[in-house]
């Protein structure tokens, strides 16, 4: 085993890493809810940058099922937002011969 070049494919994978981090958090993610009537728009860091409710949804007798359907559109888009992260996690570490579900 040579040690340097160990060393190198780290380096070398670490860089790629930030390239990829910086790539992802410039891509914006949305789900929408209700037909479209609730979105909501992340970063590739999972950040919610934006919520948008059409005046439709909006019924004062009704409050739970408003915070349901926010609710479920936030947790869509961080969920688009993870298997994009992990997909690309995947590309970079998937040559390393890493068992599954290490952490990276």
């Amino acid at each position: 085993m040579n040690i340097q070049k160990m060393m190198k494919q780290v380096q070398d994978m670490q860089s790629q890493m930030q390239k990829s981090q910086a790539q992802l958090g410039s891509q914006v993610f949305e789900s929408t809810v209700a037909g479209g009537k609730i979105v909501v728009t992340a970063n590739g860091h999972g950040d919610i940058q934006s919520l948008k409710i059409a005046k439709e949804v909006v019924d004062p007798e009704d409050v739970d099922m408003l915070q349901d359907l926010i609710l479920s559109a936030v947790q869509q888009v961080q969920k688009k937002v993870k298997d994009t992260q992990a997909a690309e996690m995947s590309k970079m570490t998937g040559g390393l011969g890493l068992p599954p579900g290490l952490g990276f």
